[in-house]
């Protein structure tokens, strides 16, 4: 019986391994992604209420396995934090989200801004690779290979895309944030956005959620 070269074997080792690691942060077949049903963000624990301005910002991590499993990519095998944010506008007139920037400060004052979904499919084709943790002058070259059709729109439907916040309603969805190597990427940090305006175009005060408000507030079950 003949036996296979040595180099043979070791390609067959290491696209065994690539194969595994692409299943392991993809379930084919599973459920189509649904957006959670956001509730008014002051049912939240972590959340930033602005009673003058009539707007709750609330946060809701999706840092545990059993919250992630609504997707199907595993983004915390990539590195990647899901966040939920929910706006809550109680006021009777629009409130503006385009000129938005959302920022996540950690305990170590790593300042990291929201990914976008090119960056989560590169790290998806690339698992290996950094994703953009700060926005770059200059468009990146966006992923091709590697990346499902049933990932990608998961990975787009997910994101936070409310442009505004009509009178008495709430819009949420995910903002992803880049954790590689961050230890503790929720513990001692802040989340921190600005941009938001109201319907006459003027700049509400910035919001601030500690993120230790959602650590410690008790589990539901």
């Amino acid at each position: 019986m003949s036996r296979c070269p040595p180099t043979t074997v070791l390609v067959r080792f290491v696209l065994g391994i690539l194969a595994a690691i692409g299943l392991s942060v993809f379930c084919p077949g599973a459920k189509q992604f649904v957006m959670p049903v956001a509730q008014p963000a002051k049912s939240y624990p972590a959340r930033d209420e602005h009673n003058d301005e009539a707007v709750t910002l609330a946060l809701d991590p999706y840092d545990m396995a059993d919250k992630a499993n609504i997707f199907s990519v595993r983004y915390n095998q990539l590195g990647m934090l899901p966040i939920l944010l929910v706006v809550t506008n109680d006021g009777d007139q629009p409130v503006l989200l385009a000129g938005m920037k959302a920022e996540l400060v950690t305990v170590d004052r790593a300042k990291l801004s929201p990914v976008t979904p090119d960056d989560i499919e590169r790290r998806l084709s690339h698992p290996s690779a950094s994703a953009n943790r700060y926005p770059l002058p200059f468009p990146t070259k966006r992923a091709k290979g590697g990346v499902s059709q049933e990932a990608r729109e998961e990975i787009e439907n997910a994101q936070f895309g409310a442009k505004a916040v009509e009178p008495h309603s709430t819009q949420a969805g995910f903002l992803f944030f880049d954790v590689q190597g961050v230890a503790t990427p929720l513990a001692g940090a802040h989340f921190y956005l600005t941009g938001v305006k109201n319907a006459q175009g003027h700049e509400l005060m910035y919001f601030e959620v500690p993120l230790e408000k959602y650590l410690n507030a008790p589990v539901k079950h």
